[in-house]
């Protein structure tokens, strides 16, 4: 049992002592970051897919 109040006493000690937590303007600037990444791989995403897809019905039709 005292290992277990150890560890949280340890734990809290580390979160709010020595963690670097970032500014608020810092966390907007990640999250835009992230938002614009997203988006970027989710069109490239649908991009192949669409590509692939009017692929495959083209191959299909040709033997239909």
């Amino acid at each position: 049992m005292n290992k277990i109040k150890t560890y949280f006493e340890e734990s809290w000690n580390e979160l709010f002592h020595k963690v670097s937590w970032p500014t608020w303007a810092e966390l907007q600037g990640s999250v835009v970051v992230v938002m614009v990444a997203s988006l970027i791989i989710a069109l490239l995403v649908f991009g192949i897919d669409s590509i692939f897809g009017n692929g495959i019905k083209a191959f299909y039709n040709m033997f239909v």
